[in-house]
């Protein structure tokens, strides 16, 4: 891992995804979980304001890079229930089939390298009737956005952390077999090949 991934990365992705569009946007989904909840690429903790403790038994922070580790070991001290950190990738979720009530994830899809496997895990892992609460940005529809995507892509991956800014969330959703349930789409505010969202509600289909 290069000096730039390790010490600089994780405070430019906090402050990026700190943002205030982001914020409003993890406003949209995160409140809802409930029960046992696993959230994959918790990052720095950008979520954990937004969960209501009462309506939670147990919180698993799934985070792979140690620089956002650091990060969020500190602002998970004065969260009001105990959290299980887990330093794994979403491709290696190492709990058991139908223990999850929730998963969250938020502005992480874009990143996992290999995002069937991992979305598979999730499937895996929530218990019939569970849910997977989502937002992402992601490959928009107006073809000339689309063409500045595909052109800004493999530099911005290298910048980002393997960030894409070209995968259509809801198609990588339903490939892994889960059901959309409640689905919206739009810009927020920002440059437009950056700012395409996916948020919602998707179920383990049958």
């Amino acid at each position: 891992m290069s000096v730039y991934d390790r010490y600089v990365l994780p405070h430019v992705l906090h402050l990026a995804c700190g943002l205030k569009a982001f914020r409003h946007q993890r406003q949209l989904v995160v409140p809802a979980a409930s029960g046992r909840t696993l959230e994959v690429g918790a990052g720095s903790g950008l979520n954990l304001p937004y969960y209501r403790p009462g309506q939670l038994s147990e919180l698993i922070l799934l985070e792979p890079e140690e620089g956002m580790r650091v990060k969020l070991r500190k602002a998970t001290r004065d969260f009001p229930i105990p959290v299980e950190m887990l330093g794994l990738r979403g491709e290696e979720i190492p709990l058991a089939d139908h223990s999850v009530d929730t998963v969250v994830i938020t502005y992480t899809m874009c990143t996992i390298p290999d995002l069937p496997t991992a979305l598979a895990q999730m499937r895996r892992v929530l218990k019939p009737g569970g849910r997977m609460l989502f937002s992402e940005h992601g490959a928009a529809p107006d073809v000339s956005v689309g063409n500045w995507q595909e052109r800004i892509n493999p530099t911005w991956k290298k910048l980002a952390g393997g960030c894409n800014l070209n995968r259509r969330i809801d198609e990588e959703i339903r490939n892994a077999g889960f059901h959309l349930e409640k689905l919206e789409t739009g810009y927020i505010p920002g440059p437009r090949p950056w700012t395409y969202n996916y948020w919602g509600v998707a179920t383990p289909g049958q």
